[in-house]
């Protein structure tokens, strides 16, 4: 979380969303070293101080915690068929879970709420739901897809240089085990 609050105000206007790739990096790196409940957790209490700073809306809930989700449970998924190296490629379905679950419980939960917390310009579009959840699939994607793979990126170095599950946690893979 302390990483996530240094590289907070490196986010980017993008349409009408803030576009922060370094929410969705934490995400992807905590779902895989973490697990899915504490990669939420960690969204969420992310998304509570980038909202008490001044540079998150309530667009980073929806758009946060379903992505570190995705990655978790994908990553343990991955891990009963595959070596932990190849699991990595967990961390790029973090966009599965912000685009295809997160976007549309921001488009049904919290587009019609945006006006009441004065993000007026986050409300639905005037076209109406389908234009607003492209609007968010295109916000979005340009944050959580170079965020995901900046991630997988930084899950690889770390791998090479030894640091991975098994030398922090102690775990083995279930996959060696057979």
């Amino acid at each position: 979380m302390a990483l996530n609050m240094v590289i907070a105000p490196l986010w980017f206007p993008f349409l009408a969303t803030k576009a922060f790739p370094g929410q969705h990096l934490i995400n992807s790196i905590a779902g895989v070293y973490l697990g899915p409940i504490w990669a939420a957790v960690i969204a969420a209490i992310v998304g509570v101080m980038r909202n008490a700073l001044g540079i998150g809306t309530i667009y980073a809930f929806p758009g946060g915690i379903p992505g570190g989700i995705i990655v978790g449970l994908m990553y343990n998924f991955l891990r009963k068929f595959l070596d932990e190296k190849k699991a990595l490629i967990s961390a790029l379905f973090e966009p599965v879970g912000t685009l295809f679950v997160g976007a549309p419980l921001a488009l049904f939960m919290v587009s019609p709420l945006a006006p009441l917390f004065g993000q007026e310009s986050m409300s639905l579009a005037p076209g109406g739901y389908l234009i607003t959840l492209l609007y968010l699939w295109v916000g979005w994607g340009a944050s959580c897809i170079p965020g995901s793979v900046i991630a997988f990126m930084v899950l690889v170095t770390l791998e090479k240089s030894g640091l991975n599950r098994r030398i922090m946690f102690g775990e083995k893979n279930e996959v060696e085990g057979r």
